[in-house]
């Protein structure tokens, strides 16, 4: 049993702590990684030791103030490890107690992400003394926590359905451009807002948290500006087609769709930037190559309510062109 570990975590039996209605407990947020890899056709994962508490469990940390979940997943992981991971489908979250902190119960949730390694040193923080790559069966009896094989045995399911191998398509609105009545300029041509502005850089460690290669956008301002931070500090092309425009789409709207098609054959990690009319017939196609359940419905919803501005759709996908299949969806919606 660690000494000095989390409050009640050691055996697996957490208990949430109790809120009353005058002294809410307080919420740490933190996010971490299954790094995942295939060795010899053998499903491995990797842990660290923390030598402070003495225990085995993934790489995760709170999340820094403003910082966005998937951010801070990916941030925390090459902090503890030293290695970058382009991030997968989303795995089962974790809840447990901390205890009490200035009289108030502390209450955790950390999100998880499968993901694989794409770079990195390997060098490790002093908080971490040991990364090690396991076996899934290995790595179960290695867990000290009994809470984080919930992740492991959700990937191991996944892997087993072939769906733990996934490219990411990042669906992207535009962020909140100037409005049409104080532009005097072309409609093509209207800029972001300070907080268009603002959202777009924000955007930075999001997407870089998926690593996507491909970078596709309406040739107009407001949507290669929101994509142009992340192309500058990836190295990326920003790769424009005015089927993805608001005028091209109008003339010629079976474009946009052909340009998905491209997008799904092609099954390598993309960003699309677009416009709220675009959006419908890309998120019902997409809803086509997805089961029912959340996932489908979510889709389907949007297609009818659209992103909001500035909003990051992660589309988890299996395979390829007509055999593409869709795994998860998450939103990344902007503050509001």
């Amino acid at each position: 049993m660690p000494v000095g570990g989390p409050v009640g975590a050691a055996d697996g039996d957490e208990r949430l702590p109790v809120a009353t209605q005058t002294q809410p407990a307080l919420l740490v947020r933190a996010s971490g990684v299954l790094p995942w890899r295939l060795r010899g056709g053998r499903l491995q994962f990797a842990l660290v030791h923390r030598p402070r508490y003495d225990d085995w469990s993934w790489p995760k940390g709170k999340l820094e103030r403003g910082e966005e979940w998937a951010a801070a997943a990916v941030r925390e992981t090459l902090e503890e490890t030293g290695l970058e991971i382009r991030l997968g489908t989303p795995l089962p979250p974790a809840w447990y107690g901390l205890g009490e902190r200035d009289g108030r119960a502390q209450l955790k949730q950390v999100r998880y992400w499968a993901g694989t390694v794409c770079g990195g040193t390997g060098e490790l923080e002093h908080e971490i003394d040991e990364v090690t790559w396991l076996e899934a069966g290995r790595a179960r009896e290695r867990l000290t926590y009994r809470r984080d094989r919930e992740q492991l045995d959700a990937a191991v399911d996944a892997h087993d359905a072939g769906r733990l191998d996934t490219w990411t398509f990042l669906v992207i609105r535009h962020a909140h451009a100037m409005s049409r009545g104080a532009w005097k300029g072309t409609n093509a041509d209207r800029p972001l807002s300070e907080a268009g502005g603002n959202r777009a850089a924000r955007m930075v460690p999001l997407l870089t948290a998926y690593r996507p290669t491909h970078l596709l956008t309406s040739p107009s301002v407001r949507c290669v500006d929101t994509l142009a931070p992340y192309a500058t500090a990836s190295g990326l092309t920003l790769k424009t087609r005015r089927s993805l425009s608001e005028e091209g789409f109008a003339q010629v709207p079976d474009k946009a769709a052909k340009q998905l098609d491209k997008v799904l054959a092609k099954a390598e990690g993309t960003a699309l930037c677009s416009h709220g009319p675009v959006f419908p017939d890309l998120l019902r196609t997409l809803a086509d190559h997805t089961p029912k359940g959340r996932d489908r419905t979510m889709l389907t919803r949007l297609a009818k309510d659209n992103l909001d501005k500035g909003e990051v759709l992660a589309v988890h996908v299996a395979g390829a062109a007509a055999e593409a299949q869709v795994v998860h969806v998450e939103r990344h919606r902007p503050p509001r």
